[in-house]
């Protein structure tokens, strides 16, 4: 799998529709451990909530 940058609207689908699922130690898309990373339009030091960013990227951890 690639790298995926996603809208805050469609991550919340993927959860919705269980093609993302929290296994409790991480996430898991398909067969494969993820990272899902917040994307800022400013910079991190100035934000107060990390999870309000307008896009994410998903990529296979470990990679």
């Amino acid at each position: 799998m690639e790298e995926k940058i996603l809208s805050k609207e469609e991550l919340i689908q993927l959860f919705e529709d269980e093609k993302i699922i929290d296994s409790g130690k991480g996430w898991i898309m398909g067969e494969k451990e993820i990272e899902i990373i917040a994307l800022h339009d400013v910079d991190p030091k100035f934000l107060q909530d990390v999870t309000n960013a307008k896009f994410y990227k998903i990529i296979v951890k470990g990679n």
